[in-house]
């Protein structure tokens, strides 16, 4: 865990947002010693962001599954996503 004091981001904005940055992993600010926030750079929440996205997309397929849903054919999901390049192109 990276954890850095509140002061940190008070003193030297620049060089905390380079540290994110570099980290590219949240970082804990501390206030009188104990945990007040969690701050990451923004590509760093879009990335997970993504990955919950994509998480609560596949718990969902698994449990359309689980459930007996009829599963669509490789050429079917494949055909759909063409349209919506296609579609997106417009």
């Amino acid at each position: 865990m990276n954890i850095k004091p509140s002061t940190t981001i008070r003193q030297d904005y620049n060089g905390f947002s380079k540290y994110c940055h570099e980290l590219d992993e949240p970082v804990i600010l501390t206030r009188n010693g104990e945990a007040d926030l969690v701050v990451m750079s923004h590509e760093a929440y879009r990335r997970m962001e993504a990955r919950i996205k994509l998480q609560s997309k596949l718990l969902l397929a698994e449990k359309q599954i689980a459930e007996g849903e009829e599963l669509l054919e490789h050429e079917q999901v494949m055909a759909r996503i063409r349209r919506k390049m296609d579609a997106s192109k417009s």
